[in-house]
């Protein structure tokens, strides 16, 4: 036994999101997870932060299978882009989860037109073959159903990557996670354990998904105007439980937001939802009914953008206008990272003068991810050889390790790592190997790239101080300006100095094109950056701002 065994995070260490991680056995590779997160505020224009993945573009062929641990957007959303640049290296590999991940799977990959991709759905008791691997998938509870963790059998021994879970033992759907199968391969020896590490930072058990129901009927019947509830439209059980209270006060529910309607629609074909006949009713239905007997489910609990729930708050919905009277539910905790926007969204909504109810009013909550009396009880059941933090920033994960060290293990055999850094395992051991390419790919629009670091920085200087266009018509013969320089300014405040500041910029620019002219420059780009460098020097003198500057020369 003489092969090494790699393990090559590329998301998801050192940040929250975008969660994806290869395997790599004697030159076969398993891809577990592939994730996205959603962009900062400071990322303008961009929609959404993949993975760099171009490892598997280059080992597009060696991929056996991609795996997915549950059906949520950081370990599932970037499934789409990841197929589209392997098939165009000529490589489609099959994609395994369980049954309702599979079907988001399926539903995302319709939307982008890729439908030749073979989607597999993976039973508990299976145990299936992929090349130098052995895959099972352990059921482990989470905030969406059908969530496992990933336990890969190689000749090193069992890599055992836990997903996003908890040990809720009153799970809503009444199937806890499976303990003595997590016992069991404990018993038989797991290699490596790459553990959730997100609610390391809190003490005790993470309270039960099951006690947020009875909470929201008590929220409910205190409202006496319509209710919007905001979750994640991937918490099948949260909808769930809104759907019970709502019948239990009989309240009809509107479903809003695309993913909401979609993902609804799917847990309701695999019947993780059951909602009673005539309690559903469409958007354009709600000012049929009184306000006393209305419940929305709505998409935008992390405040996104685009989100129902944000163009609720900005007034800027086609079909649902928030009013006073209205009661908004938070029924989610911001990610790390979105309290801004959902700070602000929130404080929308009180101008509008709604009342808003968040976790810090009531249990309206329950998080899927386990704390650290769980994360000990994972790391006690499963007594891995080596254990690796994952799905976490840097403070997390170094927590996380300070668990695994409480419970016993000796701190050498604990990996803090970090994207693009491969934990290598041979029989001398386990260390760090070279670090491989990784980072962040962002789609902007439809189509991805490598965004460079000037795109978002021409981006924010935009968004932050206006641009000026100076337009110069120069002799192709001498280099002399033959018109007066046509300024063009956007988003620039500067209003009562307009007319004097483009006295100085016509003035400029002749200066430049003289020393041009003594200096010999003729070259079209080199006369740019001069006008650019001289330009930017006497609008910040000016305005102490750094507006984009963009000279255009045009030979006649």
């Amino acid at each position: 036994m003489s092969s090494t065994l790699r393990i090559l995070p590329l998301g998801g260490l050192g940040e929250i999101g975008k969660n994806m991680t290869v395997v790599e056995q004697d030159g076969r590779i398993v891809v577990v997870d592939v994730g996205l997160r959603f962009p900062t505020p400071e990322m303008v224009g961009i929609d959404l932060v993949l993975p760099d993945f171009s490892y598997l573009r280059e080992r597009a062929k060696d991929i056996e299978a991609i795996v997915v641990t549950h059906g949520h957007e950081d370990h599932l959303g970037a499934l789409p882009w990841v197929l589209r640049e392997l098939g165009a290296e000529g490589h489609l590999p099959p994609v395994y989860g369980g049954a309702l991940t599979i079907a988001m799977a399926r539903s995302k990959l319709d939307e982008h037109k890729l439908r030749d991709v073979s989607l597999n759905e993976v039973a508990i008791t299976d145990t299936l073959e992929l090349g130098p691997f052995s895959l099972e998938l352990v059921h482990m509870t989470h905030s969406i159903p059908d969530s496992s963790a990933v336990a890969l059998g190689t000749e090193r021994g069992t890599v055992l990557i836990t997903g996003d879970y908890k040990f809720d033992q009153t799970p809503v759907d009444g199937a806890p996670a499976d303990v003595s199968r997590l016992a069991e391969l404990g018993r038989e020896g797991v290699l490596l354990l790459c553990g959730d590490s997100t609610n390391v930072d809190r003490p005790g058990f993470s309270p039960s998904e099951s006690v947020v129901g009875p909470h929201l009927e008590e929220v409910f019947a205190r409202c006496e105007g319509r209710i919007v509830v905001t979750s994640f439209a991937s918490n099948i059980h949260r909808v769930q439980q809104v759907v019970d209270a709502a019948a239990a006060l009989d309240r009809k529910v509107v479903l809003v937001g695309r993913s909401m309607r979609k993902n609804v629609g799917i847990g309701r074909t695999l019947g993780h939802i059951e909602v009673p006949d005539g309690l559903l009713v469409g958007p354009r239905e709600i000012e049929d009914f009184p306000d006393e007997r209305m419940v929305i489910i709505s998409t935008g609990s992390q405040g996104e953008p685009l989100s129902a729930l944000r163009r609720m708050a900005y007034r800027d919905h086609r079909q649902v206008q928030l009013r006073q009277g209205d009661t908004v539910v938070f029924s989610a905790t911001p990610i790390p990272g979105n309290e801004r926007a959902v700070n602000e969204t929130i404080d929308r909504l009180y101008h509008i003068g709604c009342d808003v109810i968040t976790t810090s009013d009531a249990p309206v909550h329950a998080s899927g991810h386990g704390y650290a009396e769980e994360v000990k009880l994972m790391l006690n059941l499963t007594k891995p050889r080596y254990v690796m933090p994952f799905h976490g920033d840097f403070k997390r994960l170094r927590l996380h390790a300070q668990l695994a060290e409480a419970v016993g293990m000796a701190p050498e055999d604990i990996f803090q790592g970090e994207n693009g850094l491969p934990l290598e395992i041979n029989e001398r051991g386990a260390r760090f190997g070279k670090p491989e390419q990784a980072g962040m790919i962002f789609v902007d629009g439809v189509e991805i790239g490598d965004m460079a670091d000037v795109a978002l920085r021409d981006r924010r200087m935009l968004s932050a101080d206006g641009i000026f266009i100076v337009v110069v018509t120069i002799a192709e013969q001498d280099g002399r300006s033959v018109v007066d320089p046509e300024v063009i300014f956007r988003g620039v405040p500067f209003l009562d100095q307009a007319d004097e500041l483009s006295d100085e910029i016509r003035a400029t620019v002749d200066a430049s094109l003289q020393r041009a002219a003594k200096e010999e420059l003729r070259e079209v780009d080199l006369l740019q950056q001069m006008l650019h460098d001289d330009l930017a020097k006497l609008v910040y003198d000016r305005l102490k701002r750094r507006p984009m500057v963009l000279p255009v020369v045009v030979e006649v």
